[in-house]
Parts: structure tokens; C-alpha cells; sequence
């Protein structure tokens, strides 16, 4: 058995936050899971005019995801405003969909527009929708397909015929912020994709299988060394780990955080799951198969065949150690106007990849101005120094190499010594006078482009430094040496070191680029993460302020999910965020309080972000999904960093 078997880099990915579980997903109007409808029907009803009993229920409902946590039981039901708002509800195990129902009962004809005479006109006969029990909330709700253009009033004749024909209370369910708007005002009770999430108790980031030691930490501090083998128990989300084994986190976190994505092109298991660090108490230690799938995780005792393939498995990945392509005969400080994607080997894919955005002249999106300092720079300025000396030497060093906690310390003595080393003198003069003519002299956000992140099979996702809004001279200059020493931050070598990658081989690149104090900014993907069928759908995560902390993951960001078949925006959460970030007068930025409307974006924003991300997309061959950081600030939305989304 190869262990390449068991950890078969993430079997179905699903990216997701604890807001966006299967658990407040909701029945598709042409979608449902494998396994939904049951062979045979437990009753030959077609309909019922009223549900009176739970076992009523149970006798038409059908149950995506049977036997899990994320059972969800539903029935859909069809309500005819010709005759008086009558309710019908449908066996759902009998009828796929209510087009099905009302087609086979010869309520509509079958070559009829249903769509558009079902979802899309206000003077429609039939209003449908679904009952599903939310077991995270004990209660019942009534919902609608979220690209469901339904009327207010309609909505309001839907509460009052299900709760008067139904035998418990019933709450709607709005899944779009169309449908939260249309039932704001109603008066009506309603539960949110945000409530129903709010109790949830696991939720897969990643779905993988791994083996690996359990380590149960109750603060990450700097003295805690983590093991490549352990899978890690955490209660608090961390901004970035060095690659291990399998994660588990005991809070939720913001799907796009640094850690998910690491852990998406690690390809370990990765899952929310309260109380953790209670149930795994007594493997704290041990070594387990781990598996996150979309339902369910599952564990069990790592016997001596599961240690001997996972063995062989480390020895076959010890042998892939390469280079990642770089030019070192590049030696202009170029804008972003004249780079292209091409030019990542000489300047790093961040700023290339921007190059190539800023290139194409997308309408209505603007890519901030900047310039990129090329690989040779930072090669010169090791080989002055003597760095590159050092850099050889810690592979025969003894401490260096076996001793977590010494390697720390170590990396930690050489990047202090790389930002007290003397700055060229040409080369200051030259970046100072590009950023003073071409970027106005004004504040500056100096960002990493290495040759080690934002590639198609690594993505470095938080492992090197930003140093925010830089103001002057002397400040921009320590700025550049911060990035260049941030290739030996402990958590890039030891992600380096980990997905196999040389050391002395890569390479840092600078972005110098134009600071802009953003009304809102976030990250967002080319997908719906949460299921892989709902083709051109945009997932956003956002918050108000500077983006900073929405990719550190440390609170919950706005998500939104648009769809584009339906052109409906679906919120799965609200932002949890208190502080915000701005820019400090001073120089660097600040946090401060957030009162007010927690909304972040509107409908017509999403939109927009949504439009610039498919073209974006399209820009970089239409085949390779994006991770895109964006900003928005009086109307305009910028475009911070495009990179391929590393699934496995």
C-alpha cells in the first residue's frame, strides 16, 4: 500500500468557513447529492395538503447527507395563488424537483418556460420553495432558491399558508441578500445562514486523509516546536505554521486565511471541530489516520502497516529537492506597466502577475502603480556580505538542522544581521528616485515577489512580510531589507524545507507599490469552494478597512458566494470584525474601533468584484482557477494580487 494512497492530495476540496457548512447550504432547484432519493418512496402519496406530525414529515421528506452531522431533511412544497395560495406538499422522495411534481400532476405544460414563469416573474402562479429541518438550531425553516426574484408579499403568503398548515412553527430562511432585504420589513420570523451556523460543531477546510502524531496546543508561542509528522489541535488560529501533517482548529476561521490555503497545497487534512482539544485528549501524542471528508471526520489508531507506508511515502517526496526558475542577469527596477507574466523569473510572480492585470486594461478595475526590484539585488547583497556563506553553512550545521527551536533562533540572529547590513548605495538612490517620480513620493506598501510564492504548485501564502504604508526614505530602504531577510522568516524556510523546495535557490524580489487607504478589501476565489457542480460562481471574503487581517484569518469576514447563473448574492456570514485597519499619519497603519452597520459590501459591488475576477481569470488562460486580493475605495476596486488557487 502506498502511503501516496492514503494522503491522496484533498479528494473533493472544500475551502469553506464555518458560516458556509453543509449545514446552512440549501437544496439546489437542479442539484442534489448523490444518494438523496431513496430506491423506493416510504409513502405512495404525490402530495400532502397539510403536515400535521412529525411522521408526516418523515413520510415525504427526503434526507441529503443521511446518517451525519449535516443531515438535512427537506420537503419542497408548491404553493398555487390561483386557488387561494393551496399548499401542496410534495414527496420529495418521490419527485426529484418541483418542476417534476407540478409537470407529472399537469399543473404546467412541459414545454412552458418554467424558470422564468417560476423563479423570475411576479405574477407567477406557483411560489416554491423548500421546508428543511436545521438541526445546529432545532427548528424549521422555509427557503427559496437563492436566484428566486420572489416578491415580498409573496414571501409573506408562503410564512402564512406553511405555519397554518404545518405542525410546528416554521421561519424563513432568506438565501440571498435580495430575499433578506424583500423579508426585512415583513414582521415575519426569520433565521439566518449566519444563525444556523453559529452551532455547527465540524466543518471541513480540506478534505484529505494524513497520518500523523497528535499535538495538542493550547498557545502557539515561540517556544512550541511543531514536528513536519504532527497533527496539530489548536485553539486559536495561528497566522502561519510550518507544513505538518493535518490541522484541527477548536474556532472557526476565515476560509482564505493564510493556514487553509497552506493547508489546501499541502494537501493534509484540515477541519474546524469543536472541542478538539477535549476529544482527542487522550491521543495527545499518538500517532492516527486522520480523515476530513465533506460530512464526517474519522480517526483511528496508526498501526505498524499505516507507519510502514507512511515511512516509504517520506522517503519517495525526500528525493524531488529543486530550484525554483529564476534570471539573475535582470537588473532594471521596472514598473508594473512593463512587466508580464514572463517576467517571474526575473521579478517574482506577485509583481509580474500584476504586470500582467495592469496590462490588460480591465475596465473599471484599476491595479495601483508600482515597481519591482529584481532577484540580482538581493543576490549581490548576500554575496557582499558574506550571507550566502551563511546560508550554505547551515545545511552542516548540526543544531541547525535537528533543532527546531535552535533553527529558529538561528534564522532569527541572520535576518537581524541582513537588516543592520549597509544598504548599495546606487542602488538607494535608484529606488528612491523611481518611487519620488514615478509613485508621487507617497506612502508605499513594500511587498515580497519572490520566486518561492504565488506559484502554480506553492502558493507561500503568509510566510513572507508586507511592511505597510512607508512614508520615507530612510523607512523604505530598512523597508526593502525587511522583505529580502523575510526568505529566512522560520516559517518560509520550514514550508520551503517541507514542500521540498531549495534553499539556496530561492530568490526575493520587491514591490514597491502605491498604498491606498481602502473603505473595504478582502480576498476572493473563481469558485464555489463549497461545490464543485455550480460552475462560473465567485466566492468574496471581505471586511471594512485594509485586508490585512481577513488573510491573517484572525476574525470572521464578510462571505459572500455569487452565482452567476442566477445573478443572486448569497450571504453566508456577516463580518465579525470590531476593529478595522487605516492608514497611521505617521507612517504603517492602525486599528481602530468599528461602530455601525456591519454590512461590508452591497449587491452591486459583489458584482463588479465578481465580473473583475472572471476576466482576471480569462487573462491567465481561463483554465487555472484564481486567488485574488482586492481593494475598494470611493468606487473604484483595485486589484492587490492575483495567483493560482492551489487546490491539492
Amino acid at each position: 500500500m502506498k502511503y501516496r494512497s492514503l494522503v491522496s492530495v484533498a479528494v473533493a476540496v472544500l475551502l469553506a468557513s464555518v458560516v458556509a457548512g453543509q449545514a446552512v447550504r440549501k437544496p439546489s432547484p437542479t442539484r442534489e447529492p448523490k444518494g438523496a432519493m431513496p430506491s423506493k418512496p416510504d409513502s405512495s402519496e404525490r402530495f400532502l395538503q397539510k403536515i400535521d406530525s412529525q411522521a408526516d414529515f418523515d413520510s415525504v421528506a427526503r434526507v441529503y447527507h443521511q446518517n451525519t452531522p449535516y443531515a438535512l431533511p427537506h420537503v419542497m412544497f408548491a404553493i398555487d395563488r390561483r386557488k387561494g395560495n393551496k399548499i401542496y406538499y410534495i414527496n420529495s422522495q418521490k419527485y426529484r424537483f418541483h418542476k417534476d411534481f407540478l409537470i407529472a400532476n399537469y399543473f404546467v405544460l412541459k414545454n412552458t418556460d418554467f424558470f422564468e414563469d417560476t423563479y423570475i416573474k411576479e405574477n407567477r402562479r406557483f411560489i416554491v420553495g423548500t421546508i428543511a429541518w436545521q438541526k445546529p438550531v432545532e427548528r424549521f425553516t422555509f427557503e427559496f432558491w437563492d436566484g428566486d426574484l420572489i416578491p415580498a408579499e409573496q414571501i409573506e403568503d408562503a410564512f402564512k399558508a406553511i405555519n397554518e398548515s404545518f405542525f410546528a412553527s416554521v421561519a424563513f430562511k432568506p438565501n440571498s441578500t435580495r430575499q433578506d432585504s424583500a423579508s426585512s420589513d415583513l414582521g415575519i420570523e426569520r433565521i439566518s445562514s449566519d444563525d444556523i451556523s453559529k452551532n455547527q460543531e465540524y466543518l471541513a477546510l480540506n478534505t484529505a486523509k494524513g497520518v500523523g502524531r497528535v499535538h495538542i496546543i493550547d498557545e502557539l508561542t515561540d517556544n512550541v516546536e511543531i514536528g513536519y509528522d504532527e497533527i496539530l489541535i489548536l485553539n486559536e488560529v495561528p497566522v502561519t505554521l510550518p507544513p505538518v501533517a493535518g490541522i484541527i482548529v477548536t474556532k472557526p476561521s476565515t476560509p482564505l486565511s493564510h493556514i487553509n490555503l497552506l493547508a489546501k497545497g499541502w494537501g493534509v487534512p484540515n477541519a474546524y471541530i469543536k472541542n478538539a482539544d477535549k476529544l482527542f485528549k487522550e491521543l495527545d501524542g499518538k500517532f492516527i489516520e486522520f480523515e476530513t471528508t465533506l460530512t464526517e471526520y474519522k480517526y483511528k489508531p496508526a498501526d505498524l502497516e499505516i507507519l510502514r507506508a507512511y515511512s516509504e511515502w517520506k522517503k519517495e517526496q525526500g528525493k524531488i529537492f529543486k530550484a525554483p526558475p529564476s534570471d539573475l542577469t535582470v537588473t532594471k527596477l521596472a514598473s508594473l506597466e512593463e512587466m508580464r507574466k514572463r517576467e517571474s523569473i526575473a521579478y517574482g510572480a506577485k509583481a509580474a502577475n500584476l504586470g500582467e492585470v495592469k496590462s490588460a486594461r480591465i475596465p473599471k478595475v484599476t491595479v495601483p502603480k508600482g515597481f519591482a526590484v529584481p532577484f540580482s539585488f538581493y543576490k549581490a547583497f548576500l554575496e557582499k556580505h558574506g550571507f550566502d556563506i551563511k546560508i550554505e553553512d547551515f545545511a552542516y550545521d548540526y543544531n541547525f538542522v535537528h533543532n527546531p527551536a535552535e533553527r529558529r533562533k538561528k534564522l532569527e540572529a541572520f535576518r537581524a544581521e541582513m537588516q543592520a547590513a549597509e544598504f548599495d548605495r546606487d542602488l538607494r538612490n535608484r529606488i528612491l528616485v523611481k518611487w519620488r517620480t514615478e509613485l508621487g513620493g507617497v506612502g508605499v506598501f513594500v511587498r515580497s515577489s519572490s520566486n518561492a510564492e504565488d506559484i502554480p504548485d506553492f502558493s507561500g501564502a503568509g510566510l513572507y512580510t508586507t511592511v505597510p504604508n512607508v512614508t520615507d526614505e530612510e523607512a523604505i530602504i530598512e523597508a526593502v531589507k525587511t522583505v529580502w531577510a523575510s526568505l529566512w522568516n522560520f516559517e518560509a524556510y520550514e514550508a520551503r524545507e517541507r514542500a521540498f523546495i531549495e534553499h539556496k535557490g530561492t530568490y526575493m524580489g520587491v514591490l514597491l507599490q502605491v498604498g491606498v487607504n481602502m473603505d473595504s478589501s478582502g480576498v476572493l476565489i473563481t469558485k464555489d469552494p463549497f461545490d464543485k457542480e455550480n460552475k462560473n460562481a465567485i466566492y468574496i471574503s471581505a471586511k471594512r478597512g485594509l485586508g490585512i487581517k481577513v488573510v491573517e484569518g484572525q476574525k470572521i469576514a464578510e462571505q459572500i458566494l455569487y452565482t452567476k447563473s442566477s445573478n443572486a448574492v448569497q450571504v453566508l456570514t456577516r463580518s465579525g470584525e470590531d476593529t478595522l485597519l487605516t492608514f497611521d499619519e505617521k507612517g504603517g497603519v492602525k486599528e481602530v474601533p468599528i461602530s455601525g452597520d456591519r454590512n461590508v459590501l452591497t449587491d452591486a459591488v459583489a458584482r463588479r468584484l465578481a465580473d473583475a475576477a472572471a476576466r482576471i481569470k480569462r487573462l491567465f488562460g481561463n483554465k487555472v482557477e484564481q486567488d485574488i486580493e482586492w481593494g475598494y475605495m470611493d468606487g473604484e476596486i483595485y486589484i492587490l494580487q492575483a495567483r493560482p488557487f492551489i487546490e491539492n
